[in-house]
């Protein structure tokens, strides 16, 4: 079992994915004011066409999302509830390379259920330009597998993810995504963290946007 592995996606597939980001809400969470964010299940099967594979997706109904206060000390066992990622972003090309690399790279089983979270955030000047990107501090999410893939970086510094072999060590990792980087983690091995975004310069806003996707074997 691989506890830690970095792929790409190809440049096509992240240009279908960045206008998407300009649609995320607000929301009226503790985080609601910098972390904008879609969240959806799906259900990933892979297809075989010719020499090569595809993944099928279906888009299940909105739930609502809940962590457990052991592993987000931030949000714990507060129930959240927000819009479905839409549409047009489940059946873009982007979004089918990145679930096939995340079904493909954990070997996860046809029908498995994936919690996607799509997320931008954005510095806020009451915070001094700046926003926390994991505000839980150095975490697990509670699955068996997760993986946070870069889209943009737009007038920011910061935004480092950072991996852990345990919650007390230094850091084994700290790197910031680039765009269409995909970072996969063993989620019951391995801990991580992002470190907060800072605005680099001139009146424009700053923002990072990202995916993750979570995912249980069984």
């Amino acid at each position: 079992m691989r506890l830690m592995q970095l792929n790409q996606l190809n440049e096509e597939a992240i240009k279908t994915l960045r206008p998407s980001f300009d649609n995320l809400p607000h929301t009226n969470h503790k985080d609601g004011k910098y972390r904008l964010r879609r969240y959806s299940k799906i259900e990933l099967r892979t297809t075989h066409w010719g020499a090569g594979e595809q993944v099928d997706i279906t888009h299940l109904p909105e739930s609502e999302f809940t962590q457990s206060s052991d592993y987000n000390s931030h949000q714990g066992g507060a129930v959240r509830k927000f819009q479905n990622l839409e549409e047009s972003t489940i059946k873009s090309v982007g979004f089918e390379e990145m679930c096939l690399a995340f079904k493909k790279e954990n070997q996860l089983f046809d029908g498995i259920e994936v919690d996607v979270h799509q997320l931008r955030v954005i510095t806020l000047e009451e915070l001094g330009g700046s926003a926390p990107v994991a505000p839980e501090g150095i975490h697990q999410d509670g699955y068996d597998c997760i993986a946070m893939v870069g889209i943009q970086r737009s007038n920011i510094e910061g935004g480092e993810l950072k991996a852990y072999a345990n919650k007390d060590s230094e850091a084994i990792l700290t790197h910031a995504l680039k765009d269409g980087q995909m970072l996969f983690l063993s989620d019951r091995v391995m801990w991580h963290y992002a470190t907060d975004i800072i605005k680099k310069d001139g009146l424009a806003q700053g923002y990072g946007d990202w995916f993750v996707l979570c995912a249980n074997r069984l």
